[in-house]
């Protein structure tokens, strides 16, 4: 094993995936440091969510390309890994009930009860009100249901989030709730995020790292600060500049 693998939260190494004939990632390889956010940037069609998506096994990559904690992905139980890395998709696809019942149901399957503390707390942690916690999710507006998909998240007590573009639908007062949200969440709780992102502002504010992905391969890699530094010669910051698109 690569000992990469062994100081990183995640290890990509290598990773080429084919899905009906189609080249989607090729050899994709990238580090994530425990408490770290890092944004994946690039054109649509260029791997980003496919490349997040493997994971957490939603696809299943090749044996030994990627590690979680030091170990395949493939050893792992698939339950067990997605309790560890949680996800939040694009649009909150909420159960029919209370925000409560949306945020038992990871403990439940677990046979694990949580504590009307614990449920505050996590809404806390979510950037909501504690009173929300008996609110229909039908009175939610789209920002909200984001952030109640967050505290579900949260509930399995994961050590990573992947987030795959979840404030792309929202509004900017929104989109802030949860940019705050997830940085706080690192500060406090060490939390590790892979943050599928458009928005070059957003991944300015929120990352630690971003990596560039184009037609399926890491083309350039590094802090917001050095790829979007003035006459930077990154393709990231081309790719900021709107110039850059997949071939």
């Amino acid at each position: 094993m690569n000992n990469q693998s062994d100081v990183s939260r995640f290890f990509v190494n290598a990773l080429s995936l084919v899905q009906n004939g189609r080249s989607i990632l090729t050899e994709v390889t990238l580090n994530v440091q425990p408490g770290e956010i890092v944004c994946l940037l690039g054109p649509s069609g260029s791997g980003k969510s496919s490349l997040l998506r493997c994971l957490n096994r939603l696809t299943e990559p090749p044996p030994n390309t990627v590690f979680h904690n030091g170990q395949d992905i493939h050893a792992l139980d698939v339950l067990a890994l997605r309790r560890q890395v949680g996800m939040v998709f694009q649009k909150p696809a909420l159960f029919p009930g209370t925000v409560t019942e949306n945020i038992l149901y990871g403990p439940t399957l677990q046979e694990k009860t949580v504590s009307d503390a614990e449920i505050e707390q996590l809404l806390t942690l979510a950037d909501l009100p504690a009173d929300y916690a008996k609110r229909s999710v039908s009175q939610l507006s789209g920002g909200e249901a984001q952030r109640v998909s967050l505290a579900r998240a949260l509930a399995n007590q994961p050590d990573t989030l992947l987030m795959d573009e979840p404030t792309s639908a929202l509004d900017p007062a929104a989109q802030r709730h949860i940019e705050q949200a997830i940085l706080r969440l690192r500060d406090t709780l060490g939390l590790t995020v892979l943050w599928v992102t458009h928005n070059v502002a957003e991944a300015k504010v929120v990352a630690d790292r971003i990596y560039l992905l184009l037609n399926g391969r890491i083309a350039d890699e590094g802090a917001p600060d050095h790829v979007f530094r003035p006459g930077s010669e990154h393709l990231t910051a081309t790719f900021a500049a709107g110039e850059l698109e997949n071939s």
